[in-house]
């Protein structure tokens, strides 16, 4: 182990391990049109992120057409295939996988907490070929509260074997960001101007993935 304080380091899939967050965005704003034309991009900004739940129901409150969100969420999944016609491996973020192989090799415990469907952050990461490096695989969907709450990772740092303080968390969104804040982990945000996310709990703003290895080594002096 090369870092005396930080044992563990956890990554946030969508935005951070695969650029998808625009994607699927942009998907979800099609749809909504065809409820409303109104409804604009920076009303279902906020979706970025969030599980499904929390999507559908910014989504909900949006179109305002008397749908509810549940109701919103399963015309949505019947007429759309956009996870299937997504490939992820155009959408990898190339430099993660050196970065969680030097990770894994000066070992630290790694895992992945996303607020994504446990099947589908299992797809993207085999897909990718980088399942086998984390010790853990977690998915919001399991909680009750959904990120800002910081139970998702509480329990990640709980199954790595781990003190929340020893944990280095990399993440994008402003409710990803605020969740990990305030389990008490240590925060390195990527930074993506594109949603209009607030970095300002991170302890760390990196450009690229490969700026991970550059926190663990300012922490370490």
């Amino acid at each position: 182990m090369s870092n005396s304080r930080i044992k563990a380091v956890i990554f946030d899939m969508d935005g951070v391990l695969i650029d998808s967050e625009m994607i699927y965005l942009e998907d979800v704003l099609r749809f909504a049109r065809t409820k409303n034309p109104q409804v604009t991009l920076k009303e279902l900004i906020s979706v970025v992120g969030r599980t499904a739940r929390d999507t559908w129901s910014i989504v909900e409150q949006a179109v305002g057409n008397g749908q509810g969100w549940e109701e919103l969420r399963e015309e949505y999944r019947a007429k759309r295939t956009i996870y299937e016609t997504v490939d992820y491996r155009k959408i990898f973020r190339t430099e993660a996988r050196d970065v969680i192989r030097t990770l894994k090799d000066q070992g630290y415990r790694l895992a992945v907490a996303s607020s994504t469907s446990l099947p589908l952050v299992t797809r993207v990461l085999t897909e990718n070929e980088i399942i086998g490096y984390f010790d853990q695989v977690v998915s919001g969907n399991m909680f009750r509260q959904s990120k800002p709450d910081p139970e998702i990772y509480h329990y990640t740092a709980g199954k790595l074997g781990v003190k929340e303080e020893e944990c280095l968390v990399i993440e994008d969104s402003t409710v990803g960001i605020t969740a990990a804040y305030r389990a008490g982990m240590t925060v390195a945000a990527v930074i993506d101007d594109r949603f209009g996310f607030d970095r300002s709990l991170a302890d760390f703003e990196i450009e690229t993935i490969g700026g991970v290895l550059e926190c663990l080594k300012k922490l370490e002096d």
